[in-house]
């Protein structure tokens, strides 16, 4: 491999036990993946912050770097946590849970991740992080990575916890995966025969498709994403969400829509993909939806919700009382401007609440008292069967008010 004197120097020590360790940790994972070079990257996203997830151990592997002097190069977020770091009681957490989760804050913190004052979200790109065009980063959740690459076209592979954080150390990713052109051309044509509507349409679509295509990179043909449709990011979020989730898809292109679309493969050899072909949805929903009725909480906000979908839950619930909990979970900066134009008022007067930094499906669930939860994500559904090991159902934003105003899944 390729270093410049710079790398080489942080590779030697030269810049400190820290730096030196990230920069075996970014060289070796570069060398594993057959990269010559390493590529500076503009931002990072680390995942690896839910306490319930990384446990005493990671918190002590954190501390251990702060303790060294590490000290992120460039603009680094967070992926969510397990609780709102502020509201955490209104939640249920335990004391002991919420003082450990909060220490994983302050070891990241001390290390410079977001100037000192991290926010944790799995959509940095809904309050200001939007990479060009042939950007490189290096972001680590599933659903952020898939954004990045197909929807912005800027270039990512999926960095695990301590790659993301190396990364971050040094500014510098291997050059290799899906920041290289050869690896962003489309490998298996997606044709829709039927036209997906609401979000968690798109939702269930990706759903099909990554379990379909798991680590390809499908290119979509037959969907009908208006450019002056006000959801249409939404609709592209929660579909490379879904895909991730039931594959491991990390890039898409949608014909006409997605900005490497045209690139991704040249038209006449479209035709030559191997095809997969949706025309019934049913069955996405079906895939993720547990044989039961009596849900504990209703959970919206997988990946984290934008401004628009709290605003649809504030008119569905406006004027309603809700007899199940509603969770709608956002970056905090999000839930700032929903709290300006009035929305969080409309929710908690019916009784439900809007959460920010956290992940349901990252959180002890069970812990807190439920074991089957209604969602309109594919990907929050996956997780909460996966991960959290409760019950779920799947359905659309409607379905899952309705849950809530009503005390039960209909």
């Amino acid at each position: 491999m390729r270093l410049t004197k710079e790398e080489q120097a942080w590779l030697d020590g030269g810049d400190g036990p820290a730096t030196r360790r990230a920069m075996e940790i970014v060289v070796a994972l570069a060398s594993i993946y057959g990269a010559e070079r390493l590529i500076p990257v503009e931002s990072v996203q680390i995942s690896g912050v839910s306490f319930r997830n990384i446990g005493d151990a990671g918190l002590d592997f954190l501390r251990r770097w702060a303790d060294e002097g590490a000290r992120v190069r460039v603009p680094t977020m967070l992926n969510p946590t397990a609780m709102d770091m502020v509201d955490w009681r209104c939640q249920g957490f335990d004391p002991d849970f919420a003082a450990k989760q909060q220490q994983v804050i302050d070891a990241f913190a001390r290390m410079g991740v977001g100037e000192g004052t991290p926010v944790p979200t799995c959509t940095p790109y809904l309050i200001g992080n939007r990479p060009a065009v042939g950007a490189h980063v290096a972001w680590a959740e599933s659903s952020a990575v898939s954004f990045v690459n197909s929807v912005l076209g800027a270039r990512t592979n999926r960095e695990g916890g301590p790659g993301a954080i190396a990364a971050a150390i040094v500014g510098r990713t291997g050059a290799y995966g899906l920041h290289l052109d050869a690896n962003r051309r489309a490998t298996v044509r997606v044709e829709v025969r039927v036209q997906p509507e609401t979000i968690s349409d798109y939702s269930a679509l990706g759903a099909l498709v990554g379990q379909q295509t798991r680590k390809a990179v499908p290119y979509f043909q037959g969907l009908a994403l208006d450019a002056a449709d006000p959801l249409r990011e939404e609709k592209l979020k929660t579909l490379g969400a879904a895909m991730a989730a039931t594959g491991a898809v990390a890039l898409y292109h949608v014909e006409g829509v997605t900005p490497e679309a045209a690139f991704s493969i040249p038209t006449p050899q479209v035709s030559v993909l191997r095809k997969v072909t949706i025309d019934d949805l049913r069955s996405g929903y079906a895939l993720l939806s547990d044989d039961v009725d009596a849900i504990d909480l209703v959970w919206l906000g997988c990946p984290h919700a934008s401004l628009a979908e709290i605003s649809r839950v504030a008119d569905l619930v406006r004027g309603q009382t809700l007899r199940l909990p509603l969770w709608v979970t956002c970056a905090r900066p999000v839930r700032a401007v929903a709290v300006e134009q009035g929305l969080i008022d409309v929710i908690e007067a019916a009784g439900g609440k809007v959460f920010a930094d956290a992940c349901v499906a990252i959180a002890p669930v069970r812990d807190l008292g439920f074991t089957a939860v209604a969602t309109a994500s594919a990907k929050g559904a996956y997780y909460l069967r996966n991960l959290a090991k409760v019950d779920a159902k799947f359905g659309t934003v409607g379905e899952c008010v309705r849950a809530a105003i009503e005390g039960k899944w209909r």
